[in-house]
C-alpha cells in the first residue's frame, strides 16, 4: 500500500548505505566499564550525555565530526568538527557542551573505546569535571544506539545526498542543517 501510494506520487525513500568501522579501539589506555547499559533514559536534564564520532567526505579528504547529546532532550548540547581525529576532536565538543550546560557535575558521558575517549586529555577533562566516565562493550555498536541513530539520520537525511567539494562546504550545511532539524 505504502510503495504503490509512494509511486503514485514519484516518492522515493532514501536508504542507508553500509554500515563502516571507524573506531580506532586497539590501543592499551585503560576503558571504563559499561555504566549506561544500553539504557537510554534520562529523568532530567544533564543526567547521561552520549558521544561519538563520524566520518564525512569531501573532496579535500575526511571531515571529522563529534557530537555530545544529552539523553533527557535528545538535544545536541556540544560538537566539534576537524580534519583530524586527533583527542582535540572530542575535548573541543565536551567543552562546548560543558560552557552551554554551566558545568554540571556527575554527568554520565558514554561513549565507544575509541583512542580519543581513552586519550589522557579528554579522561583528564572527565576527572577535573567531576564527570562520570562511561564506554560501551567492544565492537557492540547497540551500546550507543540512540547515538548510532543520530548519525544515521543525519548521513541519510544529508550528507549522503551531497559531494562536499571542501571540508568547509561540509562544515556549513552540517552546522545550518543540524539547527534546523535538531536545536
Amino acid at each position: 500500500m505504502i510503495a504503490k501510494r509512494m509511486m503514485a506520487l514519484n516518492l522515493v525513500a532514501k536508504a542507508r548505505k553500509k554500515f563502516k568501522v571507524t573506531t580506532d579501539s586497539c590501543h592499551k589506555k585503560p576503558v571504563a566499564p559499561n555504566i549506561l547499559e544500553q539504557d537510554f533514559t534520562a529523568t532530567k536534564a544533564n543526567q547521561k550525555w552520549l558521544s561519538d564520532i563520524t566520518y564525512i567526505s569531501t573532496q579535500e579528504g575526511w571531515l571529522y565530526l563529534c557530537v555530545f547529546i544529552d539523553l533527557f532532550s535528545r538535544s545536541i548540547v556540544g560538537w566539534s568538527m576537524s580534519k583530524s581525529l586527533k583527542a582535540e576532536l572530542v575535548t573541543n565538543a565536551l567543552t562546548m557542551a560543558l560552557y552551554k550546560r554551566k558545568f554540571p557535575k556527575g554527568v554520565i558521558i558514554h561513549s565507544d573505546r575509541g583512542s580519543q575517549y581513552c586519550s589522557d586529555k579528554y579522561q583528564n577533562m572527565l576527572k577535573a569535571n567531576k564527570l562520570i566516565c562511561s564506554m560501551s562493550s567492544k565492537g557492540c555498536c547497540y551500546d550507543n544506539a540512540a547515538m548510532e541513530s543520530f548519525f544515521h539520520t543525519l548521513k541519510v537525511e544529508l550528507v549522503h545526498d551531497e559531494k562536499y567539494k571542501s571540508r568547509e562546504e561540509a562544515k556549513t550545511s552540517v552546522i545550518v542543517q543540524t539547527h534546523v532539524r535538531f536545536f
